[in-house]
């Protein structure tokens, strides 16, 4: 059965039950040209932590040049509210754990979605100890990403650890778009593979 739910829909009538608040979202970035549009919008009604958990990320050199281009964009960018970052250790075995069996899988398949789920259950577990009123993830812009199974996993990570997800498919509205354009503004790298070794191998 195709899954039709519309995840932009189901986000903009969360936010239009917040009222005058301004409550705190934990948001998983992957990079930085990805986060631009998404914290473009967000921000005009969250407080926004990202969280750069991107253990999946190689080679370590990738890993820091991603997170300095996140970090030019919070740096450079207007926003409405408040954007921060918390950096993470970077440890590539906690992804290779995570996808063992699965290395041989093409890209979108079930590595994928393990992988998806391992960076939304780190944000949910530091939304929760961080005492955050939302999470949600940069990772539904992309034209690559399935948003309906990234959001079908936040589900099931928000009621696993008792926190409240915030639903996106952040490439619809022309986000993805946005994205790309706001990215050459900022003169922004933009990487030509997924970020792990297998995506690179089978781009080759």
């Amino acid at each position: 059965m195709v899954n039709k739910i519309n995840y932009r829909l189901k986000m903009l009538e969360q936010i239009g039950g917040l009222g005058e608040s301004v409550p705190k979202l934990l948001l998983h970035s992957c990079c930085g040209p990805c986060s631009t549009a998404v914290l473009e919008e967000l921000a005009k009604y969250f407080s926004v932590s990202i969280v750069y958990y991107n253990p999946n990320i190689y080679p370590f050199e990738e890993y820091r040049k991603r997170l300095e281009n996140q970090i030019k964009v919070i740096n450079e960018m207007p926003f409405t509210n408040k954007v921060d970052l918390i950096e993470c250790e970077y440890d590539h075995n906690e992804f290779l754990k995570k996808v063992r069996g699965f290395e041989d899988e093409k890209e979108g398949g079930a590595r994928c979605s393990l992988c998806f789920e391992l960076r939304l259950e780190y944000t949910a577990n530091e939304a929760k100890k961080r005492d955050y009123d939302f999470f949600t993830t940069t990772l539904s812009v992309s034209p690559h990403k399935n948003s309906a199974v990234l959001n079908i996993l936040g589900e099931k990570v928000a009621k696993e650890y008792g926190v409240h997800f915030l639903y996106g498919d952040f490439k619809k509205a022309e986000g993805y778009k946005r994205s790309v354009m706001l990215a050459k503004e900022l003169d922004l790298y933009r990487q030509n593979y997924c970020g792990c070794e297998f995506s690179v191998w089978e781009d080759k």
